[in-house]
């Protein structure tokens, strides 16, 4: 008998089965031998939420939650975002490996090449109510580059995948540039080549009447960080929607528009938003011994703190953590952040929440930062989903080069009605 088998006894019918353990899991069809009777269905297993089942085999994000650690492709997380940029990032994600200067160099190239929108773009954008939520504006105009670019539907050719990445990556940024102006009632404006990819995104959200945009450096920097921390992060809420949808073989575009759609769920991508109502609401630092009573009373959510992952602290909070000091050192300090460092403090030493491992997430203190940079509470997830194309990107190409993967289609406990006959209407009561 292998050592690399889990044994099951099943005690309806007393037979034993020998399942193989592969990279610590089973594969769940082995199950499907595990039956009652030859007409049986066969075992399934059960999991509400995919808490613990394995959808797919990744090369690209590893997380150990119990450690506190996150790599991308093995490079931990603290020297990417300390030693890197987020374009040097995003061809690692991709591509697998660090680029050399000169792959660096033709990979900023095309991005930067392909950060202008169709104007016919720009008008399906000026269609929407002027009070549209920038990530409802933003979601539905990824949808309509499937439109433009119908050449995207070929997605087994590498070069129209590989031109598809340079597509998106490009003009995500210049799509959520243009949602934030709308909402603000203010005119587009047009990429400036020059700058770098953060630079330039503050420049098409920013930009009034001067000849030529000159970003704050530590704010272009702080923002390319927060772009690299949000780029992957293993199978979350987005990126399984990602590969579902992709699974089907459906374009990059209605993909990553599907992806973004699931990111704007307040449990996913606007949990940031909520850290910052939740603060708000808090008022002052004095007030947060009486807001953690109420946490523990059941009464109200302590918000940006846990996560499904992490029983640690989650690795990006702390480099947030570290960017918002430089940050407020431009802006002025962020009279929250009082009340966030109090927070943090009651309940890191508060038993109530140490025993529970709730630690600070990446949501907890990314609201501030944006707050202080002058971005509304609605423009969020549409930031969080700039850098996350990336790994959306990242995700959808493994699937497609993974033989082993089908189109998604989860199985069912049917609790419903047994088979019956139909009643003719004028004979029910």
């Amino acid at each position: 008998m292998s050592q690399n088998t889990l044994s099951i006894t099943d005690n309806r019918t007393g037979k034993k089965y020998e399942i193989p353990i592969e990279h610590g899991t089973i594969n769940a069809m082995q199950l499907r031998q595990i039956k009652v009777s030859d007409d049986d269905f066969g075992l399934m297993s059960y999991d509400p939420g995919f808490k613990n089942t394995a959808s797919c085999k990744s090369t690209i994000t590893f997380i150990d939650g119990e450690k506190g650690i996150l790599l991308y492709r093995g490079y931990p997380i603290e020297q990417i975002a300390e030693k890197s940029t987020f374009l040097e990032t995003a061809y690692l994600i991709i591509n697998g490996e660090l680029p050399t200067k000169s792959q660096f160099e033709e990979w900023t190239y095309h991005i930067t090449h392909h950060t202008m929108l169709h104007e016919n773009v720009k008008k399906f954008m000026e269609g929407f109510r002027y009070d549209a939520h920038p990530m409802g504006i933003f979601i539905s105009t990824v949808a309509a580059l499937s439109t433009f670019y119908p050449d995207a539907r070929n997605i087994h050719d590498p070069e129209s995948r590989k031109l598809q990445t340079y597509r998106l990556i490009g003009k995500v940024p210049t799509i959520a540039a243009a949602a934030y102006r709308h909402s603000m009632g203010l005119p587009y404006v047009y990429p400036d080549n020059d700058l770098s990819y953060a630079g330039n995104f503050l420049n098409m959200l920013f930009k009034m009447t001067e000849l030529k945009y000159e970003p704050n450096p530590i704010l272009e920097r702080a923002l390319d960080v927060l772009f690299i921390l949000h780029a992957d992060h293993e199978q979350n809420c987005s990126t399984s929607t990602m590969r579902v949808v992709g699974s089907s073989h459906a374009d990059p575009y209605v993909a990553v528009a599907a992806a973004a759609s699931a990111l704007f769920g307040p449990l996913h991508g606007g949990a940031n938003e909520q850290v910052l109502r939740m603060l708000n609401e808090i008022g002052s630092k004095d007030k947060v011994g009486a807001y953690i009573k109420r946490v523990k009373e059941g009464e109200v959510l302590l918000m940006g703190f846990g996560h499904r992952v992490y029983k640690n602290y989650d690795p990006r909070a702390r480099i947030i953590k570290r960017i918002a000091d430089e940050v407020f050192e431009v802006t002025g300090r962020n009279p929250l952040l009082d009340i966030a460092l109090e927070l943090e403090r009651i309940a890191l030493e508060d038993e109530y929440f140490v025993k529970r491992k709730l630690y600070p997430n990446v949501d907890f203190y990314s609201g501030i930062i944006y707050q202080a940079m002058g971005f509304p509470v609605e423009f969020y997830p549409v930031l969080f989903a700039i850098g996350r194309t990336v790994g959306w990107i990242a995700q959808w190409l493994e699937l497609l080069e993974d033989s082993e993967q089908k189109i998604a289609r989860p199985r069912q406990i049917y609790l419903g009605e047994k088979m019956r006959d139909f009643i003719p209407l004028e004979k029910r009561s």
